[in-house]
């Protein structure tokens, strides 16, 4: 469904993504992790137009997206999240994720009943006529997950849609995710939750230095000496594969 080939992305000086390549099937979970720095967020907004590559492509389903617009990408399917949450405070969680809905439906009564649908997928259904700034940190997460869930993507790029939460909420939004990819939607997400990398991934993509070292079942990646060396260590490698916790 997506295949991206040989991107690259400078800063100045500074080369931020070095000939990046990666694909992730249909109907698939695939996860991308790394260094903090190590250009994932960076690999995601190329992916997701919200930068110019300076070389390389994206195709989505089979169409050449690169050098797209955001909302032009979000139109066709492809619809990211961000790492730092940032609702409409003054909204409610039902406007905020009708804000999504808007992308496909103009009349506001049917967008604010498609976030109510979302709202009610998502667990968020006590909370929908809140406003979006008396939410916990989960509870924003959740809602950057349901307003990009409401623009009824066909593949959905998570970006640490986990950091900051604790074992119980990362249980609850691994069973989430889940519930997304069955439901239809193919997923690539950045994560440093190597509970949730293991238990969610079908494939998983490490990336150093801008560059991908190494890719393959989230066990093998997790066993790769290049692996350990530049992101795991020899401590979270043995935690995560004997079936640890967090790392």
């Amino acid at each position: 469904m997506l295949d991206v080939y040989g991107i690259t992305r400078r800063f100045g000086g500074l080369v931020a993504v070095a000939e990046a390549s990666l694909s992730v099937p249909e109907g698939r979970i695939v996860s991308l992790i790394g260094p903090n720095g190590a250009g994932k967020t960076t690999l995601f907004a190329v992916i997701s137009g919200f930068l110019k590559a300076d070389s390389g492509s994206v195709a989505f389903a089979g169409t050449d997206i690169t050098g797209l617009t955001p909302h032009g990408i979000c139109r066709l399917g492809l619809v990211r999240t961000f790492q730092v949450v940032q609702p409409f405070a003054n909204l409610t969680v039902r406007e905020n994720i009708a804000v999504g809905a808007h992308v496909r439906i103009a009349e506001r009564r049917r967008a604010l009943e498609r976030a109510g649908e979302v709202a009610e997928r998502l667990g968020m259904a006590q909370q929908i006529d809140q406003p979006a700034a008396t939410l916990t940190v989960a509870g924003r997460k959740r809602l950057e997950l349901a307003r990009a869930l409401a623009t009824a993507p066909r593949l959905l790029l998570l970006d640490e849609v986990m950091a900051g939460l604790n074992a119980t909420e990362v249980d609850d939004i691994v069973r989430v995710v889940r519930g997304i990819r069955d439901s239809g939607v193919t997923i690539l997400l950045i994560e440093h939750v190597m509970q949730a990398v293991m238990s969610l991934s079908d494939h998983t993509y490490v990336l150093n230095n801008g560059q991908i070292i190494a890719h393959g079942p989230p066990q093998q990646v997790a066993a790769d000496p290049s692996v350990i060396e530049a992101y795991l260590g020899h401590g979270a490698s043995r935690h995560v594969l004997a079936g640890g916790g967090h790392a």
